[in-house]
């Protein structure tokens, strides 16, 4: 049994079944994680939520903004934009029960065995563990609730990017959010900067990688995460293992195999 990790499938079917081959998966034995983003951009969000489903006893999930927004878009809480490709999706007979099992993820998986933490974007350097186990089950409690799409429609806000312990719900909603699926830059005191997506080699201080700043707890653990695909050819530290390649945009499907660390790519197919 191995455990292989991926993330940003973004619709990009045709790669995602490639590299399952290449890597020998094997959905009887092994387990895929999969940290977010498993639609939107590519063409074959459909055909890739139909196999995930298939083989969901298989699979972890930690959801990622653009996951989230094919809900809210579904709920009609968010407009269908050309560049969702979600066409397909919202016209299929099966789109009700896949919006259902979709839903029902978590925005986070932790193995603490393995000392694992899987998240889509990034951990708050403002948390400790304890907040981010109760951040990510507010979550998954508000999706899972018959009111989701409230939820959806009030939860997107930049104007929240730092951390206190006595925001109101809605807040603390808000800010999670932004840190489990959108984050990648913070300033030194913690706050978020949720406009800058380009590579840390040419960005300059006082913005700084989510993952350079000190906590304690992350310490401990391997993170994954995706994301980011501007980090490609970036040093991180040896515990974070940044996973996007950015495929959708005529990159490479990343997968790294857990035992051994080992790594296979997929180029776009045109």
């Amino acid at each position: 049994m191995s455990i292989y990790f991926i993330s940003d499938i973004h619709g990009c079917y045709k790669e995602f079944k490639l590299l399952l081959k290449k890597s020998n998966f094997n959905i009887k034995t092994d387990y895929l994680w999969i940290a977010g983003d498993l639609v939107s951009r590519g063409p074959n969000s459909l055909e890739v939520m139909r196999y995930l489903y298939s083989i969901k006893d298989r699979i972890k999930i930690s959801l990622g903004n653009h996951d989230l927004n094919l809900i809210a878009v579904y709920s009609g809480v968010q407009k269908n934009k050309k560049e969702n490709c979600f066409d397909d999706f919202l016209s299929a007979k099966d789109s009700h029960k896949l919006i259902n099992w979709l839903r029902s993820q978590s925005i986070l998986q932790i193995d603490e065995i393995q000392k694992i933490i899987m998240v889509h974007a990034g951990i708050s350097p403002q948390w400790n563990l304890e907040t981010v186990k109760k951040c990510s089950l507010e979550i998954k409690k508000a999706l899972l609730s018959k009111n989701y799409p409230l939820f959806l429609d009030s939860v997107f806000n930049n104007k929240i990017d730092y951390w206190d312990d006595h925001f109101e719900k809605i807040n603390r909603l808000r800010y999670s959010i932004n840190v489990f699926t959108r984050m990648r830059y913070c300033y030194p005191n913690g706050k978020l900067n949720l406009i800058c997506k380009e590579s840390p080699n040419v960005v300059q201080y006082p913005l700084l990688p989510w993952f350079v700043i000190s906590n304690k707890f992350i310490e401990k653990y391997s993170i994954i995460f995706g994301h980011w695909s501007s980090l490609k050819g970036t040093n991180v530290p040896n515990q974070f293992f940044p996973l996007d390649q950015g495929c959708c945009w005529g990159g490479e499907l990343l997968m790294l195999r857990w035992e051994d660390k080992k790594y296979f790519y997929q180029d776009y197919q045109k």
